[in-house]
Parts: C-alpha cells; structure tokens; sequence
C-alpha cells in the first residue's frame, strides 16, 4: 500500500519545514543579543537565562532551586540595614557602660554631635539619590533620640515620675518624628514611626496620676480616637495601615476595660460613667465608617452596634435581677436592629444589624444551658421505673432540683422572645425588606433559616418552661406531649405551604419531644400508659397525613408507623406488669402488636407503608420471644403464636413464600421447646410421623408441580426429624442413636445425590458430618492428650501451605460445587 504523500514529497515537506525553523530561530537569536546589550548599556541586570552555564539545582539558602546571584539592592540593603544595627548597638553600650565616664560638656558634646550628625545626614543622602542610606541613618537617628531621652531622664530629671515622663518623652518623640517626616519628604520611616509613640502619652499619663479603670479606658478611647483621624487623613499607604492596628488596639482594649466596668458595676449609677464612656466609644466608631471603605465602615457599624448595647443596656441590666441581664441587653439589641432605618450608611447600618443578630446569638447560646440540662435528664431516672411522682416536680423530673434555676429563669423568655422574632421575620419578610432598604441584603435561603431557628428556638423555650417555673411532673409530660403533637402539626403545615426546611426542623423537634415524653412516663403506671398510648395515637395521625400530602419524603410515613408500632409495644408490655404476670407472661400481650400489625399489613396491601408495618410488628414479636425465653413453657407458646402470625400472612399471595417459611422455622422449634419441657428423651415418636406426612405432600408437589424446589418440598419435613434428633444424639451417651441417625442421613445424602435435590443433600450432609463430629469427638481429645503439643499446629501449617499453594485450584473446584449445588431442585 502506498504511503500518502509518497516519500519523496514528504521528505521534501520537512526539508522546508527544517530550513523555516532555522531561519526563524536565527531572527530570535540577533534580537536576543540587542536587547542583551541594550539592558547592560543601561546597568540592569538582563531578563532571562544567562549566558553563562546553568546552576544545578539543589538546596541553597532560599530552599531547593536554582542558585541565582544576589541582586545588588538587596546586598545594599543588607549592609545598610548590618550597619545601622551595629551603630544602635553602640549607642546603646555607650549610653548605658560609658556615660558615667564624660563630664556634663562631654555628654552634652556626644549627644549634640551624634544626634545631629544622624539626623542632617539623610537630606544629603536624599539630594545625592542614595535613598536607601537615609533610610538606615533614620533608623539609627531614631533609635538614638529614644536614648537620649533616657540619658536626659537619668542625668538631669532623675526624680521625676517615670510614668509621666515617659508619656511626655513619647509625645515629644512622636511630634518630633513626624515633623522630621513631613520635612523630609522623601523618607519613608518617619511618619509611620510616629504614631507608635503616640500610643502611649494619655495611658501614660493617666498612669502617674493614679487614674482608675475609667480614665484608662477614657484615655484609650481618645488615642483610639486620633488613631482614626490619622488612618483616615494619612497619604501615605504605610502611616494608615499603622494608625488602623493601633486603632484597633487601642480603641479595643478602651472599649473592653469600659464593657467590664459596666458588667461588674454594683448598681445602676455604678453604670453609668462606663455606659457614657462605650457610647463615646460607639460615636466615634460610627464617625470614622462614614468615611471608612465598605469593609472598615460595616466593622466599625458592628463595634459601634455592640458599644451602644452594651451602654444603653449597662444601667438597667446592673438594676435588673440574677439571671435577667441577657433579657436586658437581648431588648437593646432589638431596638439596635431600628438602627438599620438610620442616616448611618448602608455599610455601618449593615454592621449594627450584625451587631444586634451577634448580641441575639449570644444571649441564645447562654440560655441553652438549662435547655441541655432538661433534654437529657430524664434519662438519669430511666432505672427507677413506676417509683412514683418525682420530688421536686418538673424539676426533680429531670434530675435538676439542686440547680441554680434563679440564675436560669430568664431562658424562656430569651428563647421564646428571639422565636417570636424571628417568626414574625419569616411570615412578614418581603414587608421586613421593603422597611430595612438595601441594609440587609439577605438572599432567600435567610428566610427559610429564619424560619427554621424560630420553630427550635421555640420548641426548646417551652420545653424548659415548666422547670424553670417550678410546675409539677404531670405538667412537664403535658407539656411535653403537648409540643410533640404542636409540632408534627406543624411539620404537616410547612409541607402543605411548601415550607420544607420548616417542616424539617419541626419533625425533628417533635420527634425529641416524644422522645423527651417517653423518657419521662416511666415514672408512674398512669403516666406510661397516657402517653405511649397519645403518642400512637399522634404518630398514627402523622403517617395518615404524610400520607396524603403531596411533597412529603417516602421515608417518614414508614418511618412514623413503625414509631406508631414502637410506642405500642410498651404498654403492652406494661400491662403484665400491672397485671402482677412475671416477664415471661408477660410475653403473651405483647404478641397483640405483631397480630394487628399482621391484619393491618393485609388492609394496607400495595401500599408503600405495609412492609414497614409488618416488620415493626415483627420486631415486636422478636422482643415477645425475648421475654419468654426465661420461661420453656411460655418460650414453647409464644414460638407458636407467633408461628401462627407468619401462617396467616402466609394466606396472602404476596407474603406466602417468606411467610411460610418463617411459619414453618417457628412451629419447628416450638415443638422442639414444647418436647424438651415434656421430658421426652425420644423426639422421634413425634417427629417421623410429621415428616411422613410432609413427605407424602412434599412428592405430591413435585408431580404436580416439577419446577418446585427440593426445600419447598421436602426441607421442612426433614428438618422436623433430623434436627431434633441431632440435638438429642449429642447428649445421649450410648451408641445406638447416632448410629441410627448417621445411617439415615447417610441415607438422605445418598438419595439427595442421586435424584440431584439440594435440600436432601445438604440436610443429610450436614447432619451426618455433624454426627460424625460428635462420635469423633472423644477419641480427638483422647489423642490431643497424648501427642505432643507441637502435633496440632504442624498439621495445620501444612494443610494451610498446601491449600495456599493450590488456592487457585481450589477456587475452582469451590466454585463448580456451588454451581453443582445450583443446579439442582
């Protein structure tokens, strides 16, 4: 076949090809080499790889890479920076070692000569470009001014008040730098250099003159205060951001030593002084985001919001009682959220209305304290089943008597009082957003948030009512009960107003005041049974609507008709208990909930709910069988009720083929249980003449219907003799019945073989290995006494090296005898 184009065309092709590329590559090379020289014409460093050979690659002092020369900047500016250190220090030792050495002219002498020189010597550097030498000798000049304003301190002032002084020391300081900055244009450390010292004049001063708590914060605030004209007024990118840290320090630490002032007042005039002060505080925040960028002006709408709180609800919460402060400040954040109506700014009205949600958030998270405590006591009480009334009421309930409830009595209202907020936010928020503007900006998935933290915080306020005012037991259970059903109404409405994740939360929240109800019925008989019976009557209810409404998951309506199952079976469990019956008899009224599960399962066929139901009323019947299993006789009867359930199941044609086997493995060991009780010592009397009948019915199946599997046929009816046989051949001592056992399940294996039927291979198979194993089993033990404790292990590192080593092998033949097994009927 010929190649397309033919070879000599396509090496003519790349010939061309070849010679563009040259040609090209010779064009880049000639500009290469004229940008080269004009870049070192002009004394910088040339861009890209240079001529000379590449440096390997490994670890040098920046890391793994390849080493590349030093720029001369940065050695410049590290020599700088090397001298300017070592000048400091030498100033440094000079002024503390050898100052003492010198009279007052020769001090007078050093200083005057050294400061001045350090300081004169930048504009010259400036004028000749040598920027980066002015800027070490600033350093040096600076570090220089702050020792002399030691050595002035320690020679000629040395009595003066040190706190005093040094606050004027740092203010002349600060004045100094920045008219030297502001003198020398050019220089890049002065001013930003500046505003350090000037942090420390006011605090300082009020310092020596023994202020208290409030002039400190007083001070802070005003320092906080020209730290914000500054970081406001500033050109310089490097004097703002400097000025913005010290405002935040400054104006933080103020603003906290004023809010601590106010927390730990003794009464509402102690209050007032550091409410005057936070609401200085707040002014002036609010002042600086008015011309703040967007981002600074909403912090400094969030700090000014928490600062007026904190101020206007400083008096009355010192006045208010224990336990009530947080209700006290929660109300000024509410009449704060007023503030987004302002003339504030869209970005400080924005940041008062974080401030108002975070001074909400944090009295919700304080009064969730009791709501915990009220949620998992009743579990502590789980042991003392129908002990009585507790003492002490709901309280005493919970296991929560001896807690400080003065202190926590204010938590339903904050609950409830931020749940109705929020509610009254979701059911009016398109008229909430058209009242706050552009302030909030809030996306609609707020809306569903709203709505969902109004229905919790909601629940959990009226869940803690009745301990926090000190109601009865039987109040706390209604109460409880009556929450639960509140809110899976609720949840039913959400659905229907398409309001799923209020739904949602409201589910959830009934499902933990059941369980809240649940755990608080066991203490008396009447309480049990009232509320495990409500609670089916509400989770019926609740399926039934689900049910019918559109929307709704398909996993809740199972999932509350096995609730409904659930809550059924404890009272009736309760009542052989009220009856005086022991827990075995009580086994018997229990079956009551699998036999109306069982009819309601036939009334609800089709439906997606009816497996759901049965299995709950199955799993009632596992706790049935349970209970009877300290009792043979009632374990015998309750097997067979039981076995009668699955048997009328087994009369619909959708559940006979699980039922009926289920029936079949329930009558068995009836029987078996019922033999055992009666002292029989030879089952098989009442054994083969059940498995001759079952075999007669098990041949005529199979010519009626060929198809029809050997375990459909003949499982059972063999079961019923060879198990309880088994059973009865390893406890009996003589020979003569595991002989005969092995020699008929010899007989059913071989005829399993045979004819090819599974259930009689297998059935005969493992009775007789089983059998086997018992008559065996003396004379292994006998044996593993004598040999050697080696011999055990030997043998079976062997098989297990030989099956390893043929494992492939044996894969196979695993798998043909599953397939074998398949294959038959």
């Amino acid at each position: 076949m010929e190649p397309v184009p033919p070879p000599a065309e396509e090496l003519a092709l790349l010939d061309r090809e070849l010679a563009r590329l040259d040609a090209r590559r010779a064009q880049l090379l000639t500009r290469r080499a004229w940008l080269l020289r004009a870049l070192e014409a002009a004394g910088s460093a040339p861009w890209g790889p240079s001529r000379g050979p590449v440096a390997p690659w490994g670890p040098g002092a920046g890391g793994f890479g390849p080493a590349r020369p030093a720029s001369k900047r940065s050695v410049q500016n590290v020599l700088l920076a090397l001298g300017g250190l070592l000048l400091a220090v030498a100033a440094l030792a000079f002024t503390l070692v050898s100052w003492g050495d010198l009279g007052i002219g020769g001090r007078s002498a050093v200083l005057t000569a050294v400061t001045a020189g350090a300081l004169a010597a930048p504009a010259t550097l400036l004028r000749r470009g040598l920027g980066a030498t002015a800027e070490a000798l600033t350093a040096v000049a600076s570090v220089l001014m702050v020792l002399d304003a030691y050595a002035v301190y320690a020679v000629a002032v040395p009595d003066a008040d040190g706190a005093a002084y040094a606050g004027t020391a740092a203010a002349v300081l600060a004045l100094l730098w920045a008219a030297y900055g502001l003198l020398l244009g050019g220089l890049r450390l002065p001013l930003p250099l500046a505003v350090v010292p000037a942090q420390l004049p006011l605090v300082l001063w009020v310092w020596a003159a023994d202020g208290g708590a409030l002039w400190f914060s007083a001070a802070l605030l005003v320092t906080a205060a020209l730290d914000g004209a500054v970081s406001l007024t500033a050109g310089r990118a490097s004097v703002r951001v400097v000025a913005c840290v010290a405002l935040c320090a400054t104006g933080g630490a103020g603003l906290l030593v004023g809010l601590v002032e106010s927390l730990t007042a003794a009464g509402p005039a102690g209050a007032v002084a550091p409410g005057a002060l936070l609401l200085a505080g707040a002014v002036l925040a609010l002042a600086g985001a008015r011309k703040a960028p967007v981002s600074f002006a909403t912090a400094g709408g969030v700090v000014a919001g928490l600062a007026a709180v904190a101020a206007v609800g400083g008096a009355p919460a010192a006045g208010a009682p224990e336990g009530w402060r947080g209700l006290v400040y929660l109300l000024c954040a509410g009449a704060l959220g007023i503030a987004v109506r302002a003339p504030l700014g869209v970005a400080a009205a924005r940041g008062a209305a974080w401030a108002s949600a975070v001074v909400a958030a944090g009295a919700v998270l304080v009064s969730l304290a009791p709501v915990t405590v009220v949620a998992a006591g009743p579990v502590t009480r789980l042991g003392a089943v129908w002990s009585g009334v507790p003492r002490g009421g709901a309280r005493g309930a919970v296991g929560a008597a001896d807690l400080p409830w003065d202190g926590m009595a204010a938590a339903p209202a904050v609950l409830l009082l931020v749940a109705v907020a929020l509610g009254a936010a979701y059911r009016w928020w398109d008229g909430l957003l058209g009242w706050a503007g552009p302030v909030p900006a809030p996306g609609p998935a707020w809306r569903g948030a709203a709505g969902s933290a109004a229905v919790a915080l909601g629940w959990a306020g009226l869940m803690v009512l009745p301990a926090a005012l000190d109601l009865s037991f039987a109040a706390a259970l209604a109460g409880q009960l009556v929450l639960a059903v509140a809110a899976f109404g609720l949840a039913v409405a959400g659905l229907r107003a398409g309001a799923r994740g209020v739904a949602v939360t409201a589910g959830a929240v009934g499902v933990a005041g059941a369980v809240g109800a649940g755990l608080l019925s066991p203490a008396t008989e009447a309480a049990t049974y009232t509320a495990f019976g409500v609670l089916v009557v509400v989770f019926v209810a609740l399926a039934v609507a689900l049910d019918r409404q559109e929307g709704a998951s398909p996993v809740v309506v199972p999932a509350a008709a096995c609730a409904a199952v659930a809550c059924a079976v404890v009272p009736m469990a309760a009542l052989g208990s009220s009856l005086g019956l022991a827990v075995h008899e009580a086994a018997v009224p229990v079956l009551a909930v699998p036999a109306v599960t069982t009819l309601l399962g036939a009334r609800l066929k089709g439906r997606p709910v009816a497996v759901p139901v049965e299995v709950a009323g199955a799993a009632a019947g596992v706790v049935a069988v349970a209970m009877a299993v300290g009792d043979a006789r009632f374990l015998a009867l309750v097997l067979a009720l039981c076995g009668v359930l699955a048997a009328g199941a087994a009369l619909r044609p959708e559940r006979r083929p699980f039922a009926g086997y289920l029936a079949t493995a329930l009558f068995v060991p009836a029987a078996w249980v019922r033999l055992m009780v009666s002292g029989v010592s030879a089952p098989e009397a009442y054994t083969l003449p059940v498995t001759a009948a079952a075999l007669v019915v098990g041949v005529l199946r199979r010519r009626r219907d060929p198809s029809a599997s050997s375990w459909t046929a003949y499982g059972a009816g063999l079961a019923v003799t060879l198990v309880p046989s088994l059973g009865a051949a390893w406890t009996d001592p003589h020979w003569g019945r595991p002989l005969l056992l092995g020699a008929a399940a010899l007989g059913v294996t071989l005829a399993g073989a045979r004819l090819r039927l599974q259930a009689l291979l297998v059935l005969g198979g493992a009775v007789l290995a089983l059998d086997a194993l018992h008559e065996l089993a003396p004379y292994v033990v006998q044996v593993a006494g004598v040999l050697p404790r080696w011999v055990a292990p030997a043998p079976a590192g062997v098989l297990l090296l030989a099956v390893g080593a043929t494992y492939e092998r044996r894969l196979r033949d695993a798998r043909r005898l599953k397939e074998a097994l398949g294959r038959m009927r």
